[in-house]
């Protein structure tokens, strides 16, 4: 069953247009942040850290996909809150500050949220082209400050 999960996944991934895949990336640290949360309240150390750990790869990955090149105004306040996120993830393992993991958590789920209503209304703008709501060019961001992400590791 793993395997089919894992098939699953891969081909989730492959096929996703680059602004599903950010989205994906949100869901994942959030649930590694929560991983890790719920670590330090059951003191299982190694789950904390393994889940904050986890957690802050995908928000360095996500700082690593800025394109300066696109709008770097734009892309300097997200590395910002970005590294904020990542300090607090960081805090909250090293110190087993459950406070720090939530706050991280929490600006998380604000930049998930504000992302899914970015995506819902760029697919209300965007003319009926004849491709599948699904297809990866129908969603893609073209001038995106996100360039390439990498959902390996």
């Amino acid at each position: 069953m793993e395997n089919a999960s894992n098939e699953y996944l891969r081909n989730a991934v492959l096929t996703a247009p680059p602004e599903r895949l950010h989205l994906m990336l949100y869901d994942g640290a959030m649930r590694f942040a929560r991983q890790g949360i719920e670590g330090i309240k059951a003191k299982d150390w190694e789950k904390a850290f393994n889940g904050f750990s986890r957690a802050q790869k995908i928000v360095l990955e996500m700082l690593n996909a800025l394109d300066y090149d696109v709008d770097r105004a734009l892309c300097t306040r997200m590395a910002s809150l970005y590294n904020f996120i990542y300090r607090k993830l960081v805090d909250a393992c090293a110190n087993r500050d459950v406070s720090a993991g939530e706050e991280a958590l929490k600006i998380l789920d604000f930049q998930r949220e504000t992302w899914a209503m970015l995506i819902d209304k760029l697919n209300q703008e965007r003319p009926s082209s004849g491709v599948s709501a699904g297809s990866p060019t129908d969603h893609d961001l073209t001038g995106s400050p996100y360039n390439t992400l990498s959902v390996e590791g």
